[in-house]
C-alpha cells in the first residue's frame, strides 16, 4: 500500500500482541485472522477500541479494519 504525502487520513501501524479466534462470517463459515502475533499491521485510523491494562495501552481492532500486514 502506497499513500501519497498529500493523503489527509494517514493510517496507523502497530505490532500484533495476540489474535482471537476465527471470525464467523456466515452460517458455519469462518474467516482466519489476517495476521499473527509479532506481525506489524496497518489499520484504519478510526478503527478499534483502546483499553489500558496495568499502565499498558492496547487497541482491539476487527479483522476488517486491518489494511495491510508486514511479516
Amino acid at each position: 500500500i502506497v499513500l501519497p504525502e498529500s493523503h489527509d487520513e494517514k493510517p496507523l501501524m502497530g505490532k500484533v500482541v495476540s489474535v482471537g479466534a476465527d471470525e464467523i462470517i456466515d452460517v458455519g463459515q469462518k474467516r482466519k485472522a489476517p495476521c499473527k502475533p509479532g506481525d506489524i499491521v496497518v489499520y484504519k485510523k478510526w478503527g478499534g477500541n483502546e483499553y489500558k491494562i496495568d499502565d499498558v495501552e492496547y487497541l482491539f481492532i476487527k479483522f476488517e479494519d486491518i489494511m495491510a500486514v508486514k511479516r
